[in-house]
């Protein structure tokens, strides 16, 4: 597993060791420094990872256990840890288990439990986290409107989620059009991608959403201002 997103990058190792390099002014590599890297450092306090996620200065873990570890910028509250205080070591995202997947936006986190709920924390400006508020959270919040949930992505300032069913849903910053329902009208509750179907995968750039479907054909919205969606 690897990510990358703002200026720094990580990687998990088969034996379960995360090592991050970059930038580090917020403590972002998890090194225990803020120095930058420009080399591989090894990541402190933690074994036994499956995935990470990185965001623009923060980053997340998943444990084989199904817990969730945040470090770095902490401002919005994205490190779930219930503080604003910023980390330089992994810290525990406080009241999370049975994760099976997590994703990380600019300044805000989500994570899918095994039951199909998905919950979120951290920055809340545009209602990325879709609860249904504009008001940042240090702790997870789970999207009571969203269920049987199989994959999650982060945009820079929105989020989506694929539901067991092949549909789509969108919540959070829309000024580029990239929750796709027809609007550019930011919504701080998930609104379904229109017109889209039969999708198995998700992935969301900085203002932009990309979907794969079963017959194999890919799908994009948002911006693109740099020929990002990729239709001519």
């Amino acid at each position: 597993s690897i990510s990358t997103r703002g200026y720094h990058s990580l990687q998990v190792r088969s034996d379960g060791a995360i090592y991050a390099w970059g930038r580090n002014n917020y403590g972002q590599l998890g090194d225990g420094t803020n120095t930058d890297r420009t080399v591989a450092v090894q990541v402190k306090d933690i074994q036994d990872v499956v995935a990470v996620a990185a965001g623009e200065s923060h980053s997340l873990a998943l444990r084989n256990d199904g817990k969730v570890f945040g470090w770095g910028y902490n401002w919005y509250g994205e490190l779930g840890d219930g503080s604003t205080t910023r980390k330089n070591k992994p810290v525990q995202v406080e009241e999370l288990s049975d994760v099976t997947a997590i994703a990380a936006g600019s300044n805000h986190s989500l994570a899918l439990r095994s039951d199909g709920t998905v919950f979120v924390w951290g920055d809340n400006t545009y209602g990325q986290l879709g609860d249904g508020s504009t008001k940042n959270s240090s702790k997870p919040v789970q999207i009571d409107e969203l269920t049987d949930v199989i994959g999650i992505a982060a945009g820079g300032y929105h989020s989506l989620a694929l539901r067991s069913d092949g549909t789509v849903f969108a919540w959070g910053y829309n000024n580029y059009g990239q929750l796709g329902d027809g609007s550019t009208t930011d919504s701080s509750k998930p609104v379904q991608v229109e017109g889209l179907t039969d999708v198995i995968g998700i992935a969301a750039g900085e203002y932009h959403s990309l979907a794969l479907r079963s017959d194999g054909t890919v799908f994009a919205w948002g911006h693109n201002s740099y020929g990002q969606l990729g239709d001519g």
